[in-house]
């Protein structure tokens, strides 16, 4: 996988053809069982910081919450609840985007991460486009950061059999795919 640094914007992706995905399906284990998108950081839950960061980048826009949706449906955005039981993790969030994409793309960000670069969007798609990949995923310049991602709707089967294999680790389906980086080691 070769790391691209966006220098342009890409032609094979325009806003419309992106759907923006903001998962907020998780437990919040690591934060006591807090729901992490609902946190407040300045003045406004986390999410809300994601989601403006995303609107200008992308088509339609959803949330992936497990709990909470009303909460989270208040903010605009349809909301989508996990269509495989128990918690599977951020990717059965992404395959519930996949089935409901209308688009020919989709682009994930986490909801506790509310310094999404503005051009998070444009960096995916050059990585994409240059790589003919499957999928592009944002590097920080040490490691991948996986619920940054880009990928084509057409993954929905891969990822489907993946799931119902019992596979749940994020690097593990990506290493069936063609899988191009995002360099964002300028914005770590």
């Amino acid at each position: 996988m070769e790391a691209v640094q966006a220098t342009s914007s890409a032609a094979g992706c325009s806003r419309a053809s992106i759907t923006g995905l903001v998962l907020a399906g998780g437990m919040g284990r690591r934060m006591g069982g807090e729901d992490k998108g609902l946190v407040m950081l300045a003045g406004r839950p986390m999410v809300v910081h994601v989601l403006a960061a995303l609107r200008p980048q992308v088509g339609p826009l959803l949330v992936n919450a497990n709990r909470n949706q009303e909460r989270y449906a208040a903010f605009g955005h349809p909301v989508i609840a996990d269509e495989i039981d128990g918690y599977q993790g951020p990717l059965a969030g992404v395959l519930t985007a996949l089935r409901h994409c209308t688009t020919e793309l989709l682009v994930t960000a986490p909801c506790d991460a509310p310094l999404v670069a503005p051009d998070l969007v444009a960096r995916l798609c050059v990585a994409l486009d240059a790589a003919e990949a499957d999928l592009a995923v944002a590097s920080d310049g040490e490691r991948q950061q996986p619920v940054f991602l880009l990928l084509r709707t057409t993954l929905a089967p891969s990822l489907e059999a993946y799931l119902g294999g019992g596979g749940r680790k994020i690097d593990t389906w990506f290493g069936q795919l063609h899988v191009a980086v995002a360099d964002f080691s300028d914005e770590p």
